[in-house]
Protein backbone atom coordinates (compact mmCIF):
# COMPACT_ATOMS: atom_id res chain seq x y z
CA UNK A 1 0.00 0.00 0.00
CA UNK A 2 1.38 3.44 -1.03
CA UNK A 3 -0.95 5.85 0.80
CA UNK A 4 -5.07 5.75 2.10
CA UNK A 5 -7.03 8.80 1.99
CA UNK A 6 -11.06 9.27 3.49
CA UNK A 7 -13.37 11.51 3.50
CA UNK A 8 -17.06 11.71 5.12
CA UNK A 9 -19.61 12.06 2.67
CA UNK A 10 -22.42 11.85 5.28
CA UNK A 11 -22.17 11.87 8.87
CA UNK A 12 -22.23 8.03 8.25
CA UNK A 13 -20.82 7.60 4.97
CA UNK A 14 -17.72 7.47 3.97
CA UNK A 15 -15.25 7.48 1.04
CA UNK A 16 -11.66 5.46 1.34
CA UNK A 17 -9.72 5.07 -1.43
CA UNK A 18 -6.85 2.55 -0.92
CA UNK A 19 -3.30 3.00 -3.20
CA UNK A 20 -1.51 -0.05 -4.11
CA UNK A 21 0.97 -0.99 -6.30
CA UNK A 22 -2.00 -2.94 -8.50
CA UNK A 23 -4.07 0.03 -8.49
CA UNK A 24 -6.62 1.73 -6.31
CA UNK A 25 -9.03 -0.15 -4.29
CA UNK A 26 -12.30 1.89 -3.38
CA UNK A 27 -14.77 1.64 -0.37
CA UNK A 28 -17.42 2.85 0.45
CA UNK A 29 -18.39 2.70 4.19
CA UNK A 30 -22.05 3.35 5.79
CA UNK A 31 -21.57 2.68 9.79
CA UNK A 32 -24.54 2.85 12.31
CA UNK A 33 -25.03 5.75 14.63
CA UNK A 34 -23.32 5.70 17.74
CA UNK A 35 -20.73 2.94 18.99
CA UNK A 36 -18.96 0.29 17.10
CA UNK A 37 -20.71 -1.65 14.48
CA UNK A 38 -22.53 -5.14 15.68
CA UNK A 39 -21.89 -6.86 12.62
CA UNK A 40 -20.89 -5.96 9.15
CA UNK A 41 -21.92 -6.94 5.43
CA UNK A 42 -19.34 -6.67 2.81
CA UNK A 43 -20.58 -6.30 -0.91
CA UNK A 44 -18.93 -6.37 -4.29
CA UNK A 45 -19.96 -6.32 -7.78
CA UNK A 46 -19.14 -8.47 -10.93
CA UNK A 47 -17.17 -8.64 -13.71
CA UNK A 48 -17.25 -4.59 -14.61
CA UNK A 49 -17.01 -3.63 -10.91
CA UNK A 50 -19.82 -0.97 -9.30
CA UNK A 51 -20.43 -0.63 -5.83
CA UNK A 52 -24.52 0.24 -6.14
CA UNK A 53 -24.84 -3.83 -6.43
CA UNK A 54 -28.06 -5.38 -8.49
CA UNK A 55 -31.36 -4.54 -9.08
CA UNK A 56 -32.26 -0.46 -7.92
CA UNK A 57 -28.82 0.25 -5.88
CA UNK A 58 -29.60 -2.82 -3.56
CA UNK A 59 -26.58 -2.31 -1.87
CA UNK A 60 -27.30 0.47 -1.05
CA UNK A 61 -30.58 0.38 0.44
CA UNK A 62 -29.31 -2.54 2.13
CA UNK A 63 -26.47 -0.16 3.37
CA UNK A 64 -28.58 2.35 4.62
CA UNK A 65 -31.25 -0.32 6.16
CA UNK A 66 -28.74 -2.35 8.30
CA UNK A 67 -27.45 0.66 9.62
CA UNK A 68 -30.54 1.14 11.67
CA UNK A 69 -30.01 -2.55 13.14
CA UNK A 70 -25.95 -1.60 14.15
CA UNK A 71 -24.53 -3.38 11.14
CA UNK A 72 -22.19 -1.82 8.96
CA UNK A 73 -22.06 -2.31 5.54
CA UNK A 74 -18.76 -1.71 3.11
CA UNK A 75 -18.41 -1.37 -0.85
CA UNK A 76 -15.59 -2.57 -2.99
CA UNK A 77 -14.57 -0.97 -5.62
CA UNK A 78 -11.99 -3.28 -7.44
CA UNK A 79 -8.08 -2.49 -8.32
CA UNK A 80 -8.53 -4.64 -11.34
CA UNK A 81 -11.99 -5.91 -12.30
CA UNK A 82 -12.72 -9.40 -13.61
CA UNK A 83 -9.21 -10.54 -11.61
CA UNK A 84 -10.62 -13.24 -9.51
CA UNK A 85 -7.93 -13.30 -7.18
CA UNK A 86 -7.40 -9.67 -6.99
CA UNK A 87 -10.65 -8.67 -6.59
CA UNK A 88 -10.86 -12.07 -3.76
CA UNK A 89 -8.04 -9.64 -1.75
CA UNK A 90 -9.81 -6.38 -1.89
CA UNK A 91 -13.36 -7.73 -0.44
CA UNK A 92 -10.80 -9.26 2.25
CA UNK A 93 -8.94 -6.40 2.78
CA UNK A 94 -12.54 -4.23 3.35
CA UNK A 95 -13.36 -7.40 5.57
CA UNK A 96 -10.64 -6.76 7.92
CA UNK A 97 -11.40 -2.87 8.00
CA UNK A 98 -15.06 -4.55 9.18
CA UNK A 99 -13.16 -6.45 11.86
CA UNK A 100 -10.92 -3.31 12.85
CA UNK A 101 -13.86 -1.56 13.17
CA UNK A 102 -15.85 -3.38 15.79
CA UNK A 103 -17.54 -5.89 13.60
CA UNK A 104 -18.45 -9.10 15.49
CA UNK A 105 -19.87 -10.70 12.45
CA UNK A 106 -19.47 -10.73 9.11
CA UNK A 107 -21.24 -11.59 5.90
CA UNK A 108 -19.88 -11.23 2.50
CA UNK A 109 -22.11 -10.27 -0.67
CA UNK A 110 -21.79 -10.45 -4.76
CA UNK A 111 -23.17 -10.19 -8.03
CA UNK A 112 -22.98 -12.07 -11.30
CA UNK A 113 -18.88 -12.76 -11.00
CA UNK A 114 -18.86 -11.26 -7.35
CA UNK A 115 -20.63 -14.31 -6.29
CA UNK A 116 -17.34 -16.15 -7.10
CA UNK A 117 -15.10 -13.42 -5.26
CA UNK A 118 -17.62 -13.49 -1.84
CA UNK A 119 -16.75 -17.52 -1.81
CA UNK A 120 -13.14 -17.00 -2.45
CA UNK A 121 -12.94 -14.74 -0.07
CA UNK A 122 -14.66 -16.51 2.31
CA UNK A 123 -12.95 -19.70 1.94
CA UNK A 124 -9.46 -17.82 3.14
CA UNK A 125 -10.98 -16.37 6.18
CA UNK A 126 -12.93 -18.33 7.70
CA UNK A 127 -12.86 -17.03 11.06
CA UNK A 128 -13.59 -13.44 10.55
CA UNK A 129 -16.70 -14.53 7.79
CA UNK A 130 -19.68 -15.84 8.92
CA UNK A 131 -21.79 -15.99 5.80
CA UNK A 132 -21.92 -15.75 2.11
CA UNK A 133 -24.81 -14.06 -0.19
CA UNK A 134 -24.86 -14.54 -3.85
CA UNK A 135 -26.67 -12.65 -7.04
CA UNK A 136 -26.87 -14.62 -10.20
CA UNK A 137 -23.55 -15.94 -9.67
CA UNK A 138 -21.15 -17.87 -12.00
CA UNK A 139 -20.22 -21.13 -11.10
CA UNK A 140 -16.75 -20.78 -12.30
CA UNK A 141 -14.36 -19.25 -9.40
CA UNK A 142 -16.80 -21.12 -6.98
CA UNK A 143 -15.01 -25.01 -7.15
CA UNK A 144 -13.53 -24.07 -3.48
CA UNK A 145 -17.02 -23.73 -2.13
CA UNK A 146 -16.60 -26.96 -0.41
CA UNK A 147 -14.74 -25.18 2.14
CA UNK A 148 -17.08 -22.86 3.54
CA UNK A 149 -17.69 -26.00 5.80
CA UNK A 150 -21.33 -25.54 6.49
CA UNK A 151 -21.02 -21.38 7.44
CA UNK A 152 -24.68 -19.65 6.04
CA UNK A 153 -24.94 -19.89 2.01
CA UNK A 154 -27.76 -18.08 0.08
CA UNK A 155 -28.38 -17.47 -3.37
CA UNK A 156 -30.20 -15.43 -5.47
CA UNK A 157 -30.93 -16.44 -9.10
CA UNK A 158 -33.55 -15.00 -11.60
CA UNK A 159 -35.52 -17.71 -13.37
CA UNK A 160 -35.28 -15.81 -16.79
CA UNK A 161 -31.35 -14.75 -16.21
CA UNK A 162 -29.93 -15.04 -20.06
CA UNK A 163 -26.26 -14.54 -19.23
CA UNK A 164 -25.46 -17.02 -16.50
CA UNK A 165 -28.26 -19.70 -16.10
CA UNK A 166 -30.10 -20.58 -12.65
CA UNK A 167 -27.99 -23.69 -12.78
CA UNK A 168 -24.97 -21.57 -12.19
CA UNK A 169 -26.52 -21.63 -8.81
CA UNK A 170 -27.38 -24.75 -8.14
CA UNK A 171 -24.07 -26.08 -8.92
CA UNK A 172 -22.60 -23.70 -6.40
CA UNK A 173 -24.87 -24.89 -4.10
CA UNK A 174 -23.61 -28.78 -5.45
CA UNK A 175 -20.28 -27.85 -5.03
CA UNK A 176 -21.24 -26.75 -1.46
CA UNK A 177 -22.76 -29.36 -0.27
CA UNK A 178 -25.68 -27.70 0.94
CA UNK A 179 -27.25 -23.68 0.82
CA UNK A 180 -30.70 -21.95 0.30
CA UNK A 181 -31.59 -21.18 -3.45
CA UNK A 182 -33.90 -18.62 -3.67
CA UNK A 183 -35.59 -18.32 -8.07
CA UNK A 184 -36.30 -15.33 -8.53
CA UNK A 185 -39.64 -15.20 -10.76
CA UNK A 186 -39.79 -13.57 -14.15
CA UNK A 187 -36.37 -11.85 -13.30
CA UNK A 188 -33.15 -11.38 -15.48
CA UNK A 189 -29.43 -11.46 -14.44
CA UNK A 190 -29.70 -7.86 -13.21
CA UNK A 191 -32.62 -8.68 -10.63
CA UNK A 192 -34.12 -5.52 -11.17
CA UNK A 193 -37.60 -6.87 -10.53
CA UNK A 194 -37.06 -8.42 -7.34
CA UNK A 195 -35.51 -5.76 -5.11
CA UNK A 196 -38.24 -5.85 -2.91
CA UNK A 197 -38.13 -9.70 -2.39
CA UNK A 198 -34.50 -9.79 -1.52
CA UNK A 199 -34.17 -7.51 1.03
CA UNK A 200 -37.38 -9.22 2.61
CA UNK A 201 -35.64 -12.67 2.53
CA UNK A 202 -32.47 -10.70 3.78
CA UNK A 203 -34.37 -9.41 6.83
CA UNK A 204 -35.27 -13.10 7.58
CA UNK A 205 -31.86 -14.83 6.86
CA UNK A 206 -29.39 -12.24 8.23
CA UNK A 207 -30.39 -12.10 12.04
CA UNK A 208 -29.41 -15.48 12.76
CA UNK A 209 -26.43 -14.95 11.02
CA UNK A 210 -25.24 -11.74 12.81
CA UNK A 211 -26.53 -13.99 15.85
CA UNK A 212 -29.25 -11.23 16.75
CA UNK A 213 -31.83 -11.90 19.12
CA UNK A 214 -34.89 -12.50 16.85
CA UNK A 215 -37.53 -10.66 19.10
CA UNK A 216 -35.63 -7.81 19.77
CA UNK A 217 -33.62 -7.69 16.47
CA UNK A 218 -30.23 -6.68 17.96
Amino acid sequence: MFARGSTDLTPQLTHTEIYTPQGLLTVFRTMPAGASPAAAIVACGGAMGGVLGPGHGLYVRLAERWAERDVASYRVGYRIPNDLDRCAHDVACAVEMAVDDGAGRVVVMGHSFGGAVAVRAAVVMTEEVDGVVTFATQSAGCEVAAALAGRPLLLFHGEHDDILPPESSEMVRMIAGYGDLEILPNDGHLLGRSDDAIVERLDDWLPPVFAFDAASGD
